[in-house]
């Protein structure tokens, strides 16, 4: 479900690929990125004919890692800019953990970036020295949580208005975790990009693989057993033996004592210490049994059912399922 504050960005023309990307020097985040105290750019001042274009969504092309403690894998949205007529400057936002990677055409310059979210929202491929605003709800940023949403325009002019003296030009949605801002990009025009293809750096080193990958990851480490048959009937076993007979008369028919075993189609036993991947959710889904003895994993389970021998207690999304 959306988070209340959410706010918008409109429909953009289709991605025009340029032929070439140059990639430049490295230029680390926190050289012009920062979190704000207050929301304002202080001594910013925008030549007349500045345009404020916003874009975003709600979350970028998945990557199998986290760079923050939201339980979320991150995405990654590519953002083209060529705007050679006027400067300008640029209102991001998504909800989930978004890596931003900007590419420009030499002939467009990028004044300011506010850079607005829910979880974590990272940046690659500004000029160096670039003002930059990073707020979102996970830092408690001055400027809010905002993020693409195409129900709710309202919060973009005031806070344009109060950053940047103007209204937002344009807004622009993200498409499969790309946007293209400004006027289409003629043949052969060069991207320019400073570190774009940096993105490793704002990986959470502590968290493990997203996913599927971070359940393969945890097999190959030990972590992790796949669960079979045996694994569900001991489960009901154990939840039978803890349970008085119930004091009523059987059914004709019936086959008593019969045991409530769970069904699943992808489960694993937890062996040791263990975090559970980001990105549990819906089809993602599986079913871990954790023994008894064995510390309860860290993380979000999101959706899977968690069978605990230490408690007898199944929880999560699936539990009543199964």
């Amino acid at each position: 479900m959306k988070h209340p504050l959410a706010c918008l960005f409109a429909l953009l023309p289709p991605l025009v690929l340029a032929s070439e990307i140059v990639v430049t020097a490295p230029a680390p985040e926190a050289a012009a990125a920062r979190t704000p105290q207050t929301c304002a750019f202080p001594g910013l001042q925008l030549p007349a004919n500045t345009v404020v274009y916003a874009a975003g969504g709600y979350s970028g092309k998945a990557l199998d890692y986290e760079i923050d403690q939201s339980g979320n894998s991150a995405g990654m949205m590519d953002v083209t800019v060529h705007n050679p007529e006027q400067p300008v400057v640029l209102m991001l936002g998504a909800y989930d953990p978004t890596v931003w990677r900007l590419y420009r055409s030499s002939s467009t310059r990028i004044l300011a970036v506010l850079l607005t979210g829910y979880h974590r929202q990272a940046m690659v491929g500004l000029p160096a020295g670039t003002p930059t605003l990073i707020s979102y709800y996970d830092n408690n940023g001055a400027c809010g949580s905002h993020y693409v949403d195409a129900d709710n325009l309202k919060p973009l002019n005031p806070l344009s208005r109060q950053l940047f003296g103007r209204a937002v030009s344009r807004v622009y949605l993200a498409q499969e975790g790309s946007i293209s801002i400004g006027v289409p990009i003629p043949a052969g025009t060069v991207l320019q990009s400073e570190n774009s293809q940096q993105s490793q750096p704002f990986r959470d080193r502590s968290a493990p693989l997203a996913g599927a990958a971070g359940l393969v990851q945890a097999l190959q480490r030990g972590q992790l057993r796949r669960a079979g048959p045996a694994d569900a009937q001991a489960w009901a076993k154990a939840v039978a033996s803890k349970q008085p007979p119930a004091d009523v008369p059987p059914i004709a028919g019936s086959r008593a004592g019969r045991l409530k075993v769970p069904e699943f189609h992808d489960g694993y036993v937890v062996l040791r210490r263990f975090t559970y991947p980001a990105g549990l959710y819906g089809a993602h889904a599986v079913t871990f049994f954790i023994p008894a003895g064995v510390p309860t994993p860290n993380g979000n389970p999101g959706h899977s059912a968690v069978y605990d021998f230490n408690t007898l207690q199944c929880h999560g999304g699936l539990c009543d399922a199964q």
